[in-house]
């Protein structure tokens, strides 16, 4: 039983003011293995204050100081991986490979990214008589969710304190845990108290005082598309900076030229992992009529690899996060199912032996139309849609046909066709051939997928403020 009963404020962990907690349900078995303090308004402005106490002498240090800080964060988090893993399996329900592997290693490797970029960053430039100064924008309120957890925290965390900002994380009441580990790192590290602050609690109590604080110079939220509406709606009070990383119905364009097997394979193994829990997981497969039956078949054995089971033993596929989650997810296989879409493999119900988990069919359609809900809504579950096509065009206008633009994916063995297709979607991340995560360039998202970005370089410019010193060079 693990228990997040304090916050992490000011260097302190410190009781919140008004006592309350949180069960923290363990989604593999429906039971309840751990509790979380619930955060109020007045824990935020504690951090808050902590945090702009800092911020001078935070935006002041030099370039080395934070590079030897980020650096022993990595550290931290590295000498702690099997823990940080652990802690993930518990709270969302990721397999012990993939928590591992995937989940907890991601955390180092953003404040290593951190660190390179920082060594040669320039936070200067002349243009004529004039200097232009790129300034950290002062205290962060960071909003992150459960689905990739130490990923998302790190994903933020690391460019803010990077740039000389001072940071108050809330990270999901429903997964916890790692968020918790993260401050012990930081703190450990050496990290002056003040900089780095961590308040849980419920978001419309917490990441609503978050997005409000007069205090917050910017709020950053990862999440869906609602909650990122909800945050910009407190936050313009105040006319503060907003960063959305948001939902996503990513499209997978197969081209008439791919190879099939390669493309369908990649496709379904993009949305089972994470029990289908990623924001841009490639959920439309658009593929040539021609060709539906064959990638259906494909479709329909790649999927019946993903076996859930015990995310502590050897199953490829865990639990989705909650019964909220698993209901909803039931009832979007359910709609498909009533507005016509034909089901190629698994379907509703629990899988054989889920036990009390949230455990999910990996389930596959064809016959979608780009009108149905499951075609159309952000399912956050292992169900794949697959949609059929007749010309290019026609698939580079269902790919587009969406509210959202997190991701997309272009499958072709001809690269300069494959490059023509992924310029014409419209969306922030697109993958050729299957291409992997790479942190190193900008993620983010087209219309309602939010708007801003995060990994690499790009990431840094989102936690600055410019400003233009004009006659800095006189004349002469």
């Amino acid at each position: 039983m693990r228990e997040c009963v304090t916050f992490y404020i000011d260097g302190k962990w410190v009781p919140p003011r008004h006592p309350k907690t949180l069960d923290v349900v363990n989604p593999a078995t429906g039971t309840v293995n751990g509790h979380v303090a619930a955060g109020s308004a007045d824990d935020v402005d504690d951090a808050v204050q902590a945090a702009r106490r800092a911020f001078p002498t935070w935006s002041a240090t030099t370039r080395e100081a934070r590079v030897a800080a980020l650096e022993r964060i990595a550290d931290g988090l590295e000498a702690r991986l099997d823990d940080m893993a652990a802690a993930i399996t518990e709270e969302m329900g990721a397999p012990t490979w993939l928590a591992r592997n995937t989940q907890a290693a991601l955390g180092p490797r953003h404040f290593r990214s951190a660190a390179a970029i920082l060594r040669t960053y320039e936070f200067e430039e002349d243009k004529g008589q004039a200097r232009v100064l790129r300034e950290p924008i002062g205290v962060c309120g960071l909003i992150t969710p459960w689905n990739w957890p130490v990923h998302q925290m790190c994903a933020k965390v690391a460019p803010a304190l990077a740039v000389g900002c001072t940071v108050v994380l809330k990270p999901s009441e429903i997964a916890p845990f790692s968020g918790q580990l993260l401050a012990e790192v930081i703190d450990a590290a050496g990290v002056p108290p003040g900089v780095f602050n961590l308040v849980h609690g419920e978001g419309p109590v917490v990441g609503t005082a978050l997005a409000a604080h007069p205090g917050i110079d910017m709020v950053s939220i990862t999440g869906s598309t609602r909650a990122g509406i909800e945050v910009a709606r407190n936050a313009a009070q105040t006319v503060k900076r907003v960063h959305q990383e948001l939902g996503g119905k990513s499209p997978n364009v197969v081209l008439d030229d791919a190879d099939l097997a390669a493309a369908v394979t990649g496709n379904v193994n993009a949305v089972m992992m994470n029990s289908g829990q990623s924001c841009r997981a490639p959920t439309r497969m658009l593929v040539p009529n021609r060709l539906l039956d064959e990638a259906c078949r494909i479709a329909k054995e790649a999927a019946e690899t993903w076996t859930p089971g015990d995310p502590t033993a050897d199953a490829r596929m865990g639990p989705v996060i909650s019964e909220a989650a698993w209901t909803k997810v039931q009832g979007l296989i359910e709609k498909g199912l009533a507005q016509g879409a034909t089901l190629v493999t698994g379907g509703p119900g629990r899988p054989e032996g889920a036990g009390g988990g949230y455990f999910v069919r990996p389930t596959v359609f064809r016959d979608v139309t780009n009108d149905m809900a499951i075609a159309r809504e952000e399912i956050f579950g292992p169900v794949l849609s697959i949609i059929g096509y007749e010309t290019e065009d026609d698939a580079i206008a269902l790919a587009n046909d969406t509210e959202y633009g997190l991701g997309g994916y272009v499958q072709s063995r001809n690269i300069e066709r494959a490059r023509r297709v992924a310029g014409r979607i419209r969306a922030g991340y697109i993958s050729i051939n299957n291409a992997g995560l790479d942190i190193s360039v900008p993620f983010g998202g087209y219309k309602q997928s939010g708007n801003g970005r995060e990994f690499g370089e790009h990431a840094f410019g989102e936690f600055l403020e410019l400003k233009s010193v004009l006659g800095y060079t006189p004349a002469g």
